[in-house]
């Protein structure tokens, strides 16, 4: 499932559905949240997938903006799949047509690697 942004930074671009941890929230409840909040699903964290640090700089070179992104592979245990909150879209996408998306940066490496490491767990 790919979210196209709604807001910036990167607006326009696709992405994993995701955002903040609130003060006082575990990664767990910050992970359902946010899904529910871009998607309408309600998921299940099964596992930490990756950790992925982007350092995104303005146009005279200063950082701008610092992110730590914590990926997971979730169960959906509910909900109708619908954009919301910030996202402009939310769609299903087969494996073969992510070249046809403008993603962030690391966003199909990162997808690559979960189909990678979900092959090899069934064998």
């Amino acid at each position: 499932m790919l979210v196209e942004r709604g807001g910036h930074p990167l607006k326009g671009y696709w992405s994993l559905p995701g955002g903040l941890v609130e003060t006082g929230e575990s990664l767990d409840e910050a992970v359902r949240r946010e899904v529910l909040e871009e998607t309408g699903l309600r998921v299940k964290p099964v596992e930490m997938f990756g950790v992925f640090e982007r350092v995104m700089k303005d146009a005279r070179g200063r950082i701008e903006y610092h992110y730590l992104l914590m990926d997971y592979v979730c169960k959906i245990t509910g909900g109708k799949l619908q954009a919301a909150d910030d996202v402009a879209r939310v769609e299903w996408v087969r494996r073969e047509q992510l070249g046809d998306y403008q993603m962030t940066e690391g966003t199909r490496e990162v997808i690559e690697r979960a189909y990678s490491g979900a092959s090899r767990k069934r064998t």
